[in-house]
């Protein structure tokens, strides 16, 4: 759209100003008539006669000012009728909420929620949760995301009616198919007796978690007060147990905004909240992994959903320095160290390909891991894997499979599938490793190590070769992105919160990852939009622990919802963004291309559709007009350590940056 003209916005100007002086000089030109005027009014006609006489009118007090004065315009307007003086029933959930451990509630604003929020900010104190303020739905809940795999515990996000849900159904998604816990509240007038006429109607539903049944854990309706302080607790301990998944609780308009009485208060009860004990795998099946783990030439102990809490690490480490057995870390979590002699995810194909034992930890794709499948025009699939190789899986993923997403891939079956969660297993599997050890196999697995630690000993500096082609190009190579980024944080106390698949894994190639906390590992479902919002929900839990949150974020993830920016901003949420402005969406890209090359018809035209150029956008300047530093565009490759050096001060004196990096493709 065309931006408005001086002209027309000063005649509009002028217009209001001309409108209020008319009504003014028509004013006194009346008043001035009356005092002036002496002509006689003409006569008036007679009132008809009415069969029922008029209501005779009261006079008006003596004391009445006419309602033009400004005596008028300075008395209070009469006050409202007070619906309720006591406490509503949005205060009760309040005090259920505070008891759950739940520090933030984020939420795009909206009306079906309206007395929990007000609760919240007043009689809640804003504190316990603490309202955070979105720009969409998506961000709420992606925010919520990212906050529980660095907390270890749930947000709750709150989100509006039946089109909130719609708008937050992607994020949920992605948090379901990544197993993260997340406490969603959403409002609902389900009294049709009780619905504003109008748009109240649009935004009530009959069943408020219908349109995600299919992607959480657990949902209730609550009819009662009661019954909503016992589904919150419940929700709670259903999200947190593994496998974690998000949990829905509609609480409904009438329950929010109707006042407690006294003695309905006096029979509510809050149950109270009891630590949930994880499920471990069966002993006798453990004992059989470690006789196989000892056995094997050539172990790999595969890592994928794994590390739950911070000593989900430490207990790999020690089970794989046990058995000296490499590590192939899929980094759906930060399961593994590197380095370490023992992590040898860099040469993951050709570690697996001469396996005789695989010993797989929370599999996502147990297919995938064994078989490679060709995108062509007829799709095959290829073994990875040794026909004799003997696998065995420790997951909690069969314990949450429904029928219609499709997120729990193909099946394939193991030799020995050990049902629980793969963490609170790991110490029983090791004490079993320890008891089927003897000193004659110790000597030969030590032998065994030592040759994996030489192996591992050329990682960086291969990967350090491969990112040396291309090191001054224009646009910036993504190797040279994360170096410089990695330069400037190396001595810091970091925790990296976005993907690395789309710069080509180089954080994980090139960096140290030595902490439980250094990545948080992917989306889920990747579903896009996750990144940006992710990112600022993991630096609002590191917050508080005092770490250096730094992101790279691809610049068509970052459209989906950039308002995410203003609410870190506006929350003063400390966090190193840089963009990684490849000017399109590139996967798509060569999808496109692939297509192309299929039909004969040229990879010209492939940008049609999934390109972001023309114009191109400046994300420096939508970060200053978010109210947060913006660096960029950067294309000369020279200028992006001493940008990056100026936000991380930024950055560590607790405001957010951005740093516009415009990027090869991968």
């Amino acid at each position: 759209m065309a931006r408005s003209s001086n002209t027309g916005s000063v005649g509009r100007r002028r217009f209001l100003v001309s409108a209020v002086s008319a009504g003014a000089a028509a004013g006194l030109a009346t008043a001035a008539t009356a005092q002036t005027d002496t002509t006689p009014a003409p006569e008036q006609p007679a009132e008809p006669k009415s069969a029922t006489p008029a209501p005779e009118q009261p006079p008006e007090p003596k004391s009445a000012i006419p309602a033009h004065s400004p005596a008028a315009e300075k008395e209070p307007p009469p006050e409202a009728p007070r619906l309720t003086t006591k406490r509503t029933g949005s205060d009760f959930m309040v005090d259920v909420i505070k008891t759950l451990d739940i520090d933030y509630a984020t939420a795009l604003p909206g009306s079906t929620f309206r007395g929990l929020q007000e609760s919240i900010i007043n009689y809640g104190g804003n504190k316990g949760p603490e309202w955070l303020t979105c720009l969409h739905e998506e961000s709420s809940v992606a925010m919520a995301h990212g906050y529980a795999k660095v907390a270890g515990k749930p947000m709750a996000a709150v989100i509006h009616g039946t089109v909130g849900t719609q708008h937050a159904s992607m994020a949920i998604y992605n948090a379901y198919a990544d197993r993260v816990p997340m406490l969603l509240l959403t409002g609902n007038a389900s009294d049709a007796n009780k619905r504003r006429p109008g748009v109240e109607w649009a935004h009530s539903v009959q069943d408020g978690a219908l349109l995600v049944r299919d992607f959480t854990k657990w949902d209730d309706s609550p009819a009662s007060l009661q019954h909503f302080a016992e589904s919150m607790v419940q929700a709670y301990k259903i999200a947190t147990t593994v496998p974690m998944a998000p949990v829905l609780i509609v609480a409904d308009t009438e329950l929010q905004e109707g006042p407690l009485e006294p003695q309905e208060e006096t029979k509510l009860r809050i149950p109270k909240l009891t630590p949930v004990a994880q499920p471990q795998g069966d002993v006798r099946a453990l004992g059989e992994i470690a006789k196989l783990l000892v056995a094997a030439d050539n172990p790999v102990i595969v890592a994928d959903r794994y590390a739950r809490t911070p000593d989900g690490m430490a207990l790999l480490v020690q089970l794989a320095e046990t058995a000296q057995a490499p590590v192939a870390d899929l980094r759906g979590r930060m399961n593994f160290p590197k380095p370490h002699p023992l992590n040898h995810s860099d040469r993951f194909a050709a570690l697996i390909a001469r396996a005789d034992f695989i010993l797989a930890l929370e599999p996502v794709d147990l297919f995938g891991l064994l078989n490679r499948m060709r995108d062509q025009l007829e799709r095959t699939s290829l073994r990875r894997v040794q026909r004799e190789v003997k696998v065995a899986t420790i997951g909690s993923g069969p314990l949450l499979i429904k029928a219609n997403y499709q997120d729990f891939q193909r099946y394939s079956a193991a030799d020995l599938a050990v049902v629980g969660d793969a963490e609170a297993t790991l110490p029983t599997l090791i004490e079993e490793v320890n008891r089927a050890l003897d000193d004659g196999r110790k000597s030969q697995l030590e032998a065994r190590g030592q040759k994996l630690a030489e192996a591992a000993k050329g990682f960086i500096a291969r990967a350090r070769a491969d990112a040396a082609p291309g090191w001054d190009a224009s646009p910036i190579s993504t190797a040279r992105m994360c170096m410089e980024l990695w330069a400037q944080i190396k001595n810091e106390d970091w925790s990296f919160v976005s993907e690395t698949f789309f710069i080509s894994n180089w954080p994980h190639r090139l960096w140290s990852f030595d902490k439980p906390y250094r990545h948080i590992g992917g989306s889920g479902a990747a579903g896009v939009g996750y990144s940006a919002p992710a990112a600022v929900g993991a630096a609002l839990a590191n917050k508080a622990l005092g770490r250096l949150t730094v992101a790279i974020v691809g610049d068509g993830e970052l459209m989906i919802a950039p308002g995410v920016l203003w609410t870190a901003a506006h929350h003063k949420i400390p966090l190193l963004m840089l963009v990684h402005n490849n000017r399109a969406y590139h996967q798509e890209t060569m999808h496109i291309q692939r297509m192309a090359n299929r039909h004969n018809r040229g990879v010209e035209s492939a940008h049609i559709g999934t390109a972001i150029a023309a114009p191109n956008i400046d994300y420096a300047k939508l970060a200053q007009s978010m109210g947060m530093l913006g660096i960029g565009p950067i294309t000369d490759p020279g200028e992006l350590g001493p940008a990056i050096q100026i936000a991380v001060a930024t950055v560590k004196r607790g405001e957010p940056a951005l740093i516009d990096v415009v990027s090869q493709p991968r």
